[in-house]
């Protein structure tokens, strides 16, 4: 009697709370879990009763069946607050298909969002015994499978008559059929892990086997898991027990040899119009008669990759959903057949490679196209020998096609897992459920297998402490650190660092504070901000699997040392097992801190003027104005076309606004800012630590930054902005919309970049805006972060000016970051080129498409974009978000023969024009609308050559043959 008073206590609080969200106002994350953990244990779950719809849209009680002349189904309503959550949120609990719209479920204008979170959801009913609806799944009525089922055929009738769907979304549909009822097979290798994982959850002595179950599935784990069950029998509960027996039983069936005869049977029922009919009945002819793995995995692989090539060209929808039901069963074969192929030599494991590699692609986790770019380098050769290089080529190429598969899994479900985890932190384990369920979990083990050997051939072994598989791990940044070792999963972009850590992220934030070193499992791209300050101060930097980080996990919290040499092999130990020559370099790193003075003696800030951009150069950098301004007036001299007109808030005008009186102190801001470095030097010959100085520094520098953003605007000013807009831009403010810059005296110096560290106002279009901008952006250097860096770096932080470059916006189709020189290979005659859509791409740490291109014009493709969301500037101002689908490059030949053509010019004139001694590299940031190429931004590519050039990082790069000969026909 309690417990129902409860639940109808617990209901009509979620109902009050529930009136809210029709005026907009989302339900609160403590909410959500708290409604959860009550549907766990209702016996109706997210469900209020069961109902008859009938098809005359009228809906009757249980016992009052629609007439035999309508028709109609039966299934449970859900509860009101569950669907006032959908409203709200757009969060969907318990989704019965037979009670959605075909529209609504497909959920396109949300990137899908209702259809993965079904899939999500049928995740977590399977690890987490039901989840929501752990004894609604009971509910006798509330879900029936038939309607589901047929529902399901219905709705796939439905999409994939689209071409379009097929085409930008292949993986999603390819994946949906896994979880979608519509009268297919069951996903039998979900199942395994998931009962796998439930059994370690509630019995820790299982872990090995689960371990072994997820990562490396084989028939042996059948006789495994049931002599464990006869160990432990009797201190299993009975559901245990039977969790255990059912788990036998699926991979019994999981493991039985592949019935052809099932596939064949499944394959004549096609039309007779079927489009591959012929071809998979002569598969299925093959595969029949064959008992080698090697034949039917590339068999497979090659009708996988040629149904995806042509499936759009069957013109029966109904047709095109039994092929991909006949492509999930190609996979299965692929799946368990590469259990059973073991190479026995190099050329083998090679041929294993490639054929897994093009298996993904048939499976939608690489683009056609991206296949295409990749396939040449993955092609065994037919010679007896191989010189390392070409070896390690394609063993680069095979990791690549891993990565890009695993990116494509969270670049599809990323968003709706972020949203989930929030209140629901299993939701962490679906994308690697769906990378394990895939063929990327053989194609991994391969691509360790072959990096195993290159590193015994190459002595360019990783030492990661006890990890397996470390061939996924390779250096990005050299340098070595120190420090406590933190892993973090999951997307945290407001997670505190500490500069005296190292971290393994999952996802980088793209807002990255000072840290000892970093770790990622995606690394976004190699000329993100982060990662060019992280190379230019030698922070050591490398990227692994996410295998990798969960290895690294029990290390979590111990003191660690890092080291990743020039050549990109890496080192992780724990304290103790430093060498006494690894302890000596943090004597010496304290002695010997080397920082950077900002130059003050050239500033002239006596111009408190707008400056034309056109009248701008880089001869003014570092006396009027930052590089950025003075880099791009330069630029829009050399190539005026490609570089929009714009204005320069110098130096001076920042100056002249700070030595203001600064309300609620005596003097101005100018004064109270160096009251607060000259006391902060007064506690530091008072001996104050380190860590106190710092905080006495941050709180008077936030009292600062928010001074300076309530600070009054000066009317001349004001005036001077107003008759720029209208006289250099062509249209009064208010009515264009601008980027607002900040270009500071620290950026572009010799050792230290800064690269992102101060603030940047998109696309600011309304008066108040543009006013309020420049005020935030003068304020941004004496952020926590941005202070942080530069405090660690530089010897006179005070000395920091602002200028302000505001330049109309240009809303791309797609921008990103050329570096004029190889950045992995360090290669003088080398491109680097990244980018992502939509406007600041690839600077953010974005997923992108990247590209090494030689002076002749040959480029490889070192990785394609795999980020979902990009950033639209509408004429309106502010931000917008667009949602990318991959089934094209970002970059067509003309935009890269464009980029080409610009680097050669860049290379011949920058330097020569800004009569520049400068030898090294440009970073230039572009864009291109309407494949018309725009120029942002060009600075020098500034690298740490101490980290390059250090004799304990010389000592642990092994000295490498690259045209060492390896024979292709040695037995492993």
């Amino acid at each position: 009697m309690f417990r129902v008073l409860f639940r109808y206590l617990f209901l009509g609080v979620g109902l009050f709370v529930y009136s809210q969200p029709l005026l907009g106002q989302e339900i609160p994350t403590e909410l959500i879990k708290k409604r959860i953990a009550f549907y766990k244990e209702d016996t109706r779950g997210t469900y209020e009763s069961i109902r008859w719809f009938c098809k005359d849209g009228t809906i009757r009680m249980p016992k009052d069946p629609c007439p035999d002349a309508i028709e109609g189904i039966q299934h449970a309503t859900y509860k009101p607050e569950v669907t006032a959550l959908g409203k709200s949120n757009h969060i969907y609990l318990g989704q019965i298909l037979a009670y959605t719209d075909k529209n609504d479920f497909w959920d396109a204008s949300n990137a899908h969002s209702r259809l993965k979170q079904y899939q999500l959801g049928r995740y977590l009913m399977r690890v987490d015994d039901g989840w929501v609806n752990r004894k609604g799944q009971y509910y006798r009525g509330a879900i029936q499978i038939e309607d589901e089922e047929d529902w399901g055929v219905k709705f796939y009738t439905w999409l994939l008559s689209k071409n379009e769907v097929l085409e930008k979304e292949y993986y999603l549909v390819f994946q949906s059929l896994k979880d979608i009822p519509h009268k297919g097979d069951d996903d039998l290798s979900q199942l395994m892990r998931a009962q796998a994982k439930a059994i370690s959850d509630q019995y820790k002595a299982f872990m090995d086997l689960r371990v072994k179950i997820h990562s490396n599935p084989e028939p042996v784990d059948v006789d495994n898991t049931i002599e464990f069950l006869k160990k432990n029998k009797s201190k299993l509960s009975t559901s245990q027990n039977k969790t255990v027996e059912a788990l036998v039983e699926t991979m019994r069936k999981f493991h039985e040899p592949v019935n052809f005869q099932n596939l064949a049977k499944r394959i004549n029922a096609l039309s007779s119009t079927n489009i591959l009919k012929q071809d998979l009945q002569r598969f299925t002819a093959t595969a029949n008669n064959s008992n080698n793995p090697k034949q039917l995995i590339g068999t497979s692989a090659n009708m996988l990759l040629k149904l995806r090539e042509t499936v759009t060209k069957e013109k029966s929808a109904a047709q095109r959903l039994a092929l991909m039901d006949i492509a999930h069963q190609l996979e299965a074969i692929i799946f368990k057949q590469s259990q059973l192929w073991q190479p026995s030599t190099l050329v083998e494991l090679l041929e294993k490679n490639y054929m897994l590699a093009k298996a993904a692609t048939g499976v939608g986790l690489v683009e056609l196209w991206e296949w295409k770019a990749v396939e040449s380098p993955l092609n065994p050769t037919t010679a007896n020998n191989i010189k390392l290089y070409q070896l390690t080529e394609k063993m680069e190429a095979a990791r690549g096609v891993l990565e890009w598969s695993a990116g494509m899994v969270d670049a599809v479900y990323g968003d709706v897992v972020d949203t989930y985890v929030k209140f629901e932190p299993l939701a962490h384990g679906f994308i690697d459920d769906r990378i394990r369920s895939s063929v990327a979990l053989p194609l991994g083990k391969t691509v360790g297998e072959l990096g195993t050997i290159i590193a015994r051939e190459s002595q360019l072994t990783n030492k990661v402490l006890q990890l397996t598989n470390q061939s996924t791990i390779r250096g990005l940044n050299p340098g070595y650190a120190f420090g406590e070792l933190e892993v973090v999963e999951g997307n945290h972009e407001d997670i505190e660092v500490s500069n005296k850590k190292i971290y393994v992220f999952e996802k980088a934030p793209s807002d990255l504070k000072p840290v000892a070193g970093i770790a990622t499992v995606a690394e976004g791209n190699l000329v993100s901000h982060v990662q060019l300050l992280a190379r230019n101060l030698a922070i050591p930097n490398m990227v692994l699997s996410k295998e990798n980080l969960d290895a690294l996990k029990p290390y979590s919290g111990k003191n660690v040392f890092f080291a990743v040499s020039n050549k990109g092999n890496v080192i992780l130990k724990l304290e103790q097992d430093m060498t006494r020559e690894e302890a000596q370099l943090f004597i010496i790193t304290e002695r010997k801190e080397e920082r950077i003075e900002v130059p003050v003696e050239a500033l002239k800030l006596s111009v408190n003027s707008i400056l034309d951009l056109r009248k701008v150069n880089a001869d003014d950098s570092g006396e009027l104005c930052g590089p950025k301004a003075a880099n791009l007036g330069q630029l829009k001299a050399l190539y005026p076309d490609k570089v929009v007109e714009g204005f320069v808030i110098p130096f001076g005008i920042f100056k002249n606004h700070m030595q203001q009186p600064m309300p609620g102190q005596k003097g101005s801001y100018w004064d109270f800012l160096n009251t607060v470095f000259a006391e902060a030097e007064r506690q530091r010959n008072n001996r104050v630590s380190d860590s106190e100085i710092e905080t006495y520094q941050l709180q008077q520098l936030e009292v600062l930054r928010e001074a300076i953003k309530k600070m009054p605007l000066k009317q001349t000013f004001v005036q001077d902005i107003e008759s720029s807009f209208q006289n250099i831009l062509g249209k009064p403010i208010g009515s264009v919309p601008v980027f607002l810059r900040s270009d500071t005296n620290m950026e572009d110096l010799k050792d230290f970049t800064g690269a992102g560290l101060n603030l940047t106002i998109f696309n600011a279009l309304q008066k108040e805006k543009v006013l309020q901008g420049i005020k935030d952006v003068w304020a941004s250097p004496y952020t926590e972060r941005s202070f942080k860096w530069r405090q660690k770096y530089l010897l006179n932080p005070e000395n920091v000016y602002p200028s302000i470059l505001v330049i109309p916006s240009v809303d791309v189709a797609y921008s990103g970051v050329l570096i004029t020189k190889g950045v992995v290979s360090g290669n003088e005659e080398q491109l680097t080129i990244a980018f992502s859509r939509g406007a600041g791409g690839a600077v953010d740490g974005q997923v992108a498409e990247s590209y090494v291109m030689d002076t002749e014009g040959n480029r490889k493709l070192t990785a394609p974009a795999r980020e979902a969301n990009y950033k639209t500037l509408p004429v309106s101002g502010g931000t917008g978000v667009g949602r990318a689908t991959f089934e094209t490059p970002i970059l067509n030949p003309k935009n890269l023969q464009d980029i080409s053509d610009l680097a050669i010019s860049v290379r011949k004139r920058f330097a020569k024009d800004t009569k520049s001694k400068y030898k090294g590299a440009y970073d230039v940031e572009l864009g291109f609308k309407d494949d018309k190429l725009w120029l942002f931004q060009i600075r020098p590519f500034v690298e740490n050559k101490k980290a390059l050039g250090s004799d304990y990082l010389e000592s642990i790069t092994p000295k490498i043959d690259k045209n060492k000969v390896i024979s292709l026909t040695k037995r492993l």
